[in-house]
């Protein structure tokens, strides 16, 4: 027996019948660590189709840029700083204060707009404690993105702020394994 279902033509995803609300999720450790189930995560919702952004505030060294996204798959952008260089330190020159801040409205825009499904701000938590990005436009985009919209917030000594709105928190800790 062969059953059909009726599947309705869904023009946005704001207009989806089966809309779920998305998550805020925090991944955070004692020191900065890359966290490879957030990009596992990344690339099943990418390859379920759905649009994901992974936005990397202090990698630089690509000349990448929100002009120009890496596309990993059909639906994974990841941008980075376009930078020459890294960004470890809260004292920028000019031009790297300027490729953070076009980065962060890019980001901003995208979000709010509702174009991914899921965002991940990787190592937000460190561009937040050296003062690169404010904590309260950080917590004004997590708490007033689409309901729809998952976001992935990574990082070493997460703001409690930013804690205190997650639905999810994990952190990661080192385990000693000595006999």
């Amino acid at each position: 027996m062969v059953a059909q279902l009726d599947t309705p033509v869904i023009s946005s995803p704001s207009h989806s019948p089966y809309l779920v609300e998305g998550l805020v999720q925090v991944f955070t450790a004692s020191r900065r660590s890359f966290f490879t189930t957030v990009m596992a995560q990344a690339l099943r919702i990418a390859g379920q189709g759905r649009r994901v952004l992974v936005v990397q505030f202090l990698k630089g060294g690509l000349h990448q840029g929100s002009e120009r996204p890496v596309r990993l798959c059909q639906n994974l952008d990841w941008i980075r700083c376009n930078l020459p260089r890294c960004l470890d330190t809260p004292h920028l020159e000019a031009t790297e204060t300027d490729a953070l801040v076009k980065l962060w409205e890019h980001t901003r825009n995208v979000v709010l707009d509702g174009q991914y499904s899921l965002v991940i701000l990787d190592e937000v938590s460190l561009a937040v404690n050296l003062g690169l990005l404010l904590e309260k436009d950080v917590l004004e985009l997590v708490k007033n993105r689409p309901p729809q919209v998952d976001i992935v917030l990574t990082g070493p000594e997460m703001p409690e702020t930013i804690l205190s709105v997650a639905d999810q928190v994990t952190k990661i800790r080192l385990r000693d394994h000595r006999c």
